[in-house]
């Protein structure tokens, strides 16, 4: 396996825990619990750390979001429940997701199981997709006693919890276990199957009373320049260091393209695995990255260079040529004459991912450009048929997050029990 060094979490000692814990005011109208996606009860499980209850603490996380083990490393807690802190304003907010990690890594130790599956109703959901919204979908239908079976074209369920966030934000043990977790409820599972390849769309919606699409978005698409062919997807690069297969020296300069949240993981990899020089280039500005503030505060303190306005045009091998671009009148454009040419040992592309539209299309379904249209219950226009994740995630918008991934899964599954429980009262 690779070695990136130590994760960017310090586990706070006992000693930090009953002091943070305690600083907590339990503000009547939790602030902190309606920054967060999943309305966790801050308030409630900060206490309960207090008390010394940590089983009763991870019980409020996993409640509200069954992602939470992932989250409490992964969150922009700045943005969402620390941001929202009324001690935020003195830059000392509760420190709440060093906490709900402390609680749910306590769980995780002691193997407990704190949920059990609902008598059976006798119906059956499929779930397209194993990662946060499928395995939050898969939690929740479970307790509310529908059988579930997950088909998962990867060998492991978490999605990009297990594939596409880097180690030292998100070790595998803790995506796995948080997986399991939720297997562990009577889900079956159906890993390493491409649905429409190795089962039929058709066989899964015959055989099943619901369905919820959970399958998230494809690869990174090409750039589009002449010479792309050398590039590395930035998500296959991560999906090899994670999974510890080769990747071969990376050089002394590591080009990154692109400027959201798989970018900055792409850069940091690349210069904890051992590149002298990691640059991310970007077409646009500063103020125009979708990377977390604290992303990319992380990824300078890394040492990584930056170069804004500039676009690739070719890619001859190690030589990368870059046009600078500006903006006029809103829209960006290349400034004529302004051609630079970088030499560089390997070239990363992280600007986004494609879209299943094949797959999607095969579902019977509407899209908007390959976001699955839903109502507000997350119902695509084939009655039966939900979706949750990247694959209805708005173009044009910042990435989402894992946590909101989680409570749009929480309520796709609220959803198809009020579907089902009402077909069995007609």
């Amino acid at each position: 396996m690779h070695d990136f060094g130590p994760s960017i979490h310090r586990q706070l000692t006992d000693l930090e825990v009953k002091l943070e814990a305690n600083r907590c005011l339990y503000c009547y109208d939790a602030p902190c619990m309606n920054a967060c996606p999943t309305h966790i009860d801050v308030a409630s499980f900060i206490a309960k750390i207090a008390q010394g209850n940590l089983k009763g603490s991870a019980r409020d996380i996993l409640s509200a979001n069954p992602m939470g083990a992932s989250c409490a490393r992964v969150c922009p807690t700045s943005e969402l429940c620390e941001g929202a802190c009324v001690y935020a304003k003195d830059d000392s907010p509760i420190r709440i997701g060093d906490l709900q990690r402390y609680a749910i890594d306590t769980l995780q130790r002691s193997g407990e199981q704190l949920f059990t599956p609902g008598p059976s109703t006798g119906k059956k959901v499929v779930i397209v997709g194993g990662g946060p919204a499928g395995l939050s979908a898969a939690r929740d239908l479970r307790i509310a006693g529908h059988a579930v079976t997950i088909y998962e074209m990867h060998d492991r369920l978490g999605g990009l919890n297990t594939y596409g966030i880097v180690p030292f934000r998100l070790a595998n043990d803790v995506a796995l276990w948080e997986a399991d977790y939720v297997v562990e409820l009577g889900v079956d599972v159906e890993t390493g199957v491409e649905v429409g390849v190795d089962v039929s769309v058709g066989a899964l919606l015959k055989n099943h009373d619901a369905l919820i699409l959970a399958c998230g978005m494809g690869g990174v698409p090409s750039l589009g320049v002449e010479g792309d062919d050398y590039t590395w997807d930035a998500l296959d690069f991560i999906e090899h260091v994670k999974t510890g297969r080769r990747i071969g020296d990376l050089g002394n300069h590591v080009a990154v393209i692109g400027a959201g949240n798989t970018a900055i993981d792409a850069l940091t990899c690349a210069k904890r695995l051992g590149a002298e020089r990691v640059t991310m280039y970007y077409r646009r500005g500063e103020e125009h990255m979708t990377a977390y503030d604290f992303e990319y505060a992380f990824a300078k303190d890394e040492g990584i260079e930056f170069r804004f306005y500039c676009a690739p045009v070719r890619i001859a091998n190690t030589e990368v040529t870059f046009v600078r671009t500006e903006l006029r009148d809103g829209k960006l454009v290349p400034i004529a004459g302004s051609e630079f040419t970088e030499t560089v040992s390997a070239v990363i592309s992280a600007i986004g991912q494609s879209r299943l539209e094949q797959t999607l299309k095969a579902f019977g379904i509407e899209t908007d450009d390959g976001v699955v249209r839903v109502d507000d219950a997350l119902q695509t226009t084939r009655p039966g048929v939900f979706a949750a994740g990247d694959c209805i995630y708005a173009k044009g918008q910042r990435e989402a997050m894992v946590v909101e991934a989680a409570e749009q899964g929480k309520i796709a599954a609220h959803s198809v029990d009020a579907f089902l429980r009402t077909k069995v009262v007609a």
